[in-house]
């Protein structure tokens, strides 16, 4: 076969496949573009509408004054206008898998999720049902947390709610500075997780008192008081101690006396734990005997009884003493056991024998201020002078 035959071929087999395929172009080809995008932004009624294949009815729609367009621009006119964060009320209408649907007057009900439902799922450590966290048909607030998706429904939570008014009570115990109380919910290696009005703040386990951040603790409720409130930084931090403290100092005064437990031992004093409280026996105030060697006279973990001499309110510090306490002078290096267990009886012995020298020195001030107005004779140094004020200032004027 010769070179011209081959081309004679081959333009027949082209000839043939162009015939063969039909090219789409012009008006055809934009209707299609069309209706593969009007079918992209189809709603699910429409969707379901147009793939409806089941008995149609003709209804006469004659005699009706209005037609579908109307009822369902009139229908429009009465929706509520809907923004993100805005808070509004609603009712849950029917539990859904992972929330709840609720009934906000909006063109379809709003979807809560399971996470949105409260702050209540801060303190559970195991998995919330949403039937346990909001009850069908009761009326409450929620707020929206996103758009209408594509078929107008919205999102919304109880949780920003909750948190935005438990912040606001936060703020306003962080300024009356009381004493409140908290559920222990969890511990970790630095401390314990305790919720306050909803919210999770840490605990420092420098800042428990007479209990270590154990499972033992968790279920526990605590007095405490904050140290630390930034809702910007969503932190908070509070302290056992303090609270503790405060408590114990409205109780404390001078000259009472108070069992503590022995923390550790200085060469100038003894740091003795008094309910939560941390004082300090110096080494003047153990005995009215010289001390060479402390550590044989307090030990860590000895249990002592001592007089508050001195405290500090703000800071949570007192001053104690033993040597008060003593029967004898020498008792706590003879016999310590002997004053703790007479610690009562000498201290009220103490407290009368301090009121006698008070009123001993109160009587000899009286005495040296009534001695200094007696002059000889017992007459008065200014019974002679009879100017007042008024005639010399008078006088001076003159002059």
């Amino acid at each position: 076969m010769t070179l011209s035959m081959y081309s004679v071929a081959l333009l027949s087999t082209l000839t043939c496949l162009s015939d063969g395929f039909s090219v789409v172009s012009g008006p055809a080809f934009h209707a299609a573009s069309s209706s593969s995008l009007s079918a992209a932004t189809m709603t699910r009624f429409d969707r379901l509408k147009k793939n409806y294949k089941g008995p149609k009815l003709n209804i006469d729609t004659s005699s009706i004054e209005f037609s579908y367009e109307d009822f369902s621009s009139s229908v429009e006119s009465t929706l509520i206008s809907f923004n993100r964060n805005d808070v509004i009320t609603g009712s849950v209408v029917q539990y859904e898998n992972g929330g709840a649907l609720v009934d906000i007057g909006a063109k379809a009900s709003a979807f809560l999720p399971l996470a949105e439902a409260g702050l209540a799922l801060e303190a559970s450590q195991d998995k919330a049902a949403i039937e346990d966290l909001v009850a069908l048909d009761s009326p409450r607030q929620f707020q929206i947390i996103s758009e209408e998706d594509e078929n107008g429904q919205l999102l919304v939570s109880i949780r920003r709610i909750e948190y935005r008014e438990a912040w606001e009570r936060i703020q306003a115990l962080q300024e009356q500075d009381d004493v409140f109380e908290a559920t222990v919910v969890a511990v970790n290696r630095g401390g314990a997780i305790a919720l306050v009005e909803g919210l999770r703040a840490f605990l420092p386990g420098s800042h428990l008192t007479g209990a270590l951040p154990d499972d033992d603790l968790i279920g526990q409720t605590i007095p405490l008081k904050f140290l630390e409130v930034n809702q910007e930084a969503n932190k908070l931090v509070v302290s056992n101690r303090r609270a503790v403290v405060e408590k114990q100092m409205k109780d404390l005064s001078r000259g009472d006396v108070v069992q503590g437990l022995v923390k550790a031992i200085k060469p100038y004093g003894a740091f003795v734990e008094v309910g939560g409280m941390s004082g300090l026996l110096h080494i003047s105030q153990i005995s009215y005997d010289r001390i060479d060697d402390l550590e044989s006279v307090l030990s860590p973990g000895t249990v002592v009884k001592c007089m508050i001499i001195d405290h500090d309110k703000v800071n949570g510090r007192i001053a104690l003493s033993t040597k008060t306490l003593e029967p004898e002078p020498g008792d706590m290096l003879k016999d310590a056991s002997r004053v703790f267990d007479m610690a009562e009886e000498t201290a009220k012995r103490y407290h009368e024998r301090m009121e006698a020298e008070r009123r001993a020195r109160e009587e000899a001030a009286k005495d040296i201020v009534l001695g200094l107005g007696d002059g000889e004779g017992g007459d008065d140094p200014l019974a002679d002078v009879t100017d007042s004020l008024e005639s010399v200032l008078e006088g001076e004027q003159k002059e």
